[in-house]
Formats: C-alpha cells, sequence, structure tokens
C-alpha cells in the first residue's frame, strides 16, 4: 500500500484553506480574528478555514469537531492553542505519536509520527455549532483526505458529531449508537472507535480521564499494528 507524497496533502490542505463555500462560517471566522480575546490581542489571527495535519503515512486518522474560535482559528493548525489540544496532544505523546506533549503554533517543531488528525467542519462556527448544510460541505474534504491516507487503518471519533460525519463516509455495518470505547469495523477492514471529545466540558467534569483517553488511543494502535501484521502475512504494505 502506498504512501501519498506530501505534495498531495499540500494541495488539499491550500485548497481548504483558500474555501469560503459557507458565508456565516467566513463572516464568523473573520469576526474573530479582528475582534481578538484580550489574552491574544498581540497576535495575528489565522482566521481562515483550518487543514489536517500530521503525518502522510498515518495508520491512525483523528477526527474531532471543527478549529476552536481563540484555537485552531487563532494558530491555524487543528487542535492547536486551546484546552481540547492539550488533552488530544500530550496524550498523543504518551502513546508514541507524537515528539512532544504540547501543540502551540505552527511552527512549535511538532510531528506526528504514524497519526494524523482533522476536523469535520474546517472553520470555527458560531457557539461551536455547524448546520447541517456546513457540515455537508466540508464532507468532501473529509473524503478526499481519508482517500489520500492510504495506509489508515483505524479512526477515532472524538465526539458524537465526529461519528456521525465519518458514518456518512465509510462503510459501516452495523452502525451502533455513538458511545465511549465503541468500536465499529467497516465493510474493508478498518475500524472506528468512538471518544468523547476532549472539550473541558467533558474532561473538567470528568466524564473523560487521562485513562479513559490513554485507553482509546492503546486500543488504537494495538488494532493498527494487528491489520499491519495481517497484511505482512498476505502480502500486502
Amino acid at each position: 500500500m502506498t504512501t501519498p507524497t506530501p505534495a498531495a496533502l499540500a494541495a488539499l490542505a491550500e485548497e481548504v484553506v483558500s474555501c469560503r463555500a459557507c458565508p456565516r462560517l467566513v463572516a464568523w471566522r473573520e469576526q474573530v480574528a479582528r475582534e481578538k480575546r484580550a489574552s491574544f490581542a498581540g497576535e495575528e489571527y489565522w482566521g481562515r478555514p483550518v487543514p489536517g495535519f500530521g503525518d502522510p503515512a498515518a495508520r491512525l486518522l483523528i477526527v474531532g469537531l471543527a478549529p476552536a474560535a481563540h484555537g485552531g482559528n487563532r494558530t491555524g493548525r487543528v487542535f492547536t492553542g486551546d484546552r481540547s489540544g492539550d488533552w488530544l496532544f500530550s496524550a498523543l505523546y504518551r502513546a508514541g505519536y507524537a515528539n512532544q506533549p504540547t501543540s502551540e503554533a505552527r511552527d512549535d517543531g511538532l510531528r506526528l509520527d504514524g497519526a494524523y488528525v482533522t476536523a469535520s467542519v474546517r472553520c470555527a462556527p458560531p457557539g461551536n455549532r455547524p448546520t447541517v448544510t456546513e457540515r455537508d460541505a466540508c464532507l468532501p474534504y473529509l473524503a478526499r483526505e481519508i482517500e489520500l491516507l492510504r495506509r489508515v487503518r483505524v479512526m477515532v471519533a472524538l465526539g458524537g458529531f465526529a461519528y456521525q460525519v465519518l458514518a456518512r463516509l465509510l462503510p459501516l455495518r452495523p452502525r451502533p449508537a455513538f458511545g465511549h470505547g465503541v468500536e465499529v469495523p467497516t465493510t474493508d477492514g478498518r475500524t472506528v472507535i468512538c471518544s468523547y471529545h476532549p472539550s473541558q466540558q467533558n474532561t473538567f467534569t470528568g466524564r473523560l480521564t487521562q485513562a479513559m483517553f490513554d485507553a482509546v488511543l492503546a486500543r488504537a494502535r494495538a488494532l493498527s499494528a494487528s491489520t499491519q501484521e495481517e497484511g505482512r502475512r498476505n502480502g500486502r504494505r
């Protein structure tokens, strides 16, 4: 199984960044970039759609909801500069997928090994709630990422929204209800694992603990390793 060239993912990223398909999202992301949070007043906000980030040879794909208004919409990198990202990347570091436990800016030296992180919707939505129309407008970008990331064997859906989006794109049979730790095989040999989103609403209340999140990534690594070994036995790479 070949690895996509970084150029193919870079071309898709450029297309994502230039997108202006959803007027409400364009207006909101740009308003937030102008009317900055006081603690970031001296920074230049990204204020555009946020592309995916990670290893082109990834076997693990992590799908979130959308960039945070003062997180990804500020920094220009998915799950970067907010508390959810702090949780995600520290967990990826502990699981051996990241070279450092923090993600603060696009030029902070973070690298992912074996993992790729993306979002269902690429613009920060008001109230963190994209509409169905906005969700569907972004679906082709995720579909193309999945197509390009040919080595991905496990996808982690962070939250029910991401799970619903993946269910629209993947051959899931059956399709159980979302729940933390729920595993859903696809008919083409991959696996979707559900996890509560690492939002403050979940982490501050204890609904999602560090141990729970680490267990999801450990399971993802185990599953991707087992499918890799099976592929070797069957003569695939």
